[in-house]
């Protein structure tokens, strides 16, 4: 008899552990994001939390290919005057915003050559932002001769010959 208690004691025991054991929370954040509602849910948690979006965004920056997207976002917003809509009425973060693009502009000059030719580009398409570029590179020596030597490029390669020929048309 007290060997039949011990053993079912045993048994009960073992019992209460494997449900414990196979109770077990498990998460898994690839299985969990394959639901678009999941997703969704998880999104709106980080945007909604200004603590969980900042961490998100520092994780991000810490990723090349996160920042990459990022920064084709932001200058999709900015092309798309987005941005300047939203900022409008935050003069400090314009303010930022001009800091935090100098920064990078100086960390990667690829995105600065790129900036500028996008710039550059847009300023040429109507005559006032010809004028504005023209009192720009009055202003600054620097920017004017990279403007005359990218000038120069382009007449070598051929950029400004078929300009002048579009201006025909």
């Amino acid at each position: 008899m007290k060997t039949m208690k011990t053993i079912s004691r045993t048994l009960m025991i073992i019992g209460i552990m494997g449900a414990f054991v196979s109770c077990k929370s498990s998460f898994d954040a690839a299985e969990t994001m394959e639901l678009q509602n999941n997703r969704q849910a998880v999104y709106q948690e980080i945007i909604s939390n200004p603590e969980h979006m900042t961490e998100f965004t520092q994780m991000a920056e810490q990723d090349q290919d996160a920042r990459k997207i990022m920064m084709q976002s932001h200058m999709e917003m900015m092309e798309s005057g987005k941005l300047m809509e939203m900022m409008k009425n935050n003069p400090e973060m314009i303010e930022q915003m001009k800091e935090n693009m100098q920064n990078m502009m100086q960390n990667n000059p690829e995105m600065m050559e790129n900036m500028r030719s996008k710039m550059t580009e847009k300023m040429m398409k109507s005559a006032e932002g010809r004028k504005k570029l023209m009192e720009a590179m009055q202003e600054n020596p620097e920017m004017k001769k990279a403007m005359m030597q990218e000038m120069m490029q382009n007449m070598h390669n051929g950029g400004m010959m078929d300009e002048k020929e579009n201006d025909k048309q």
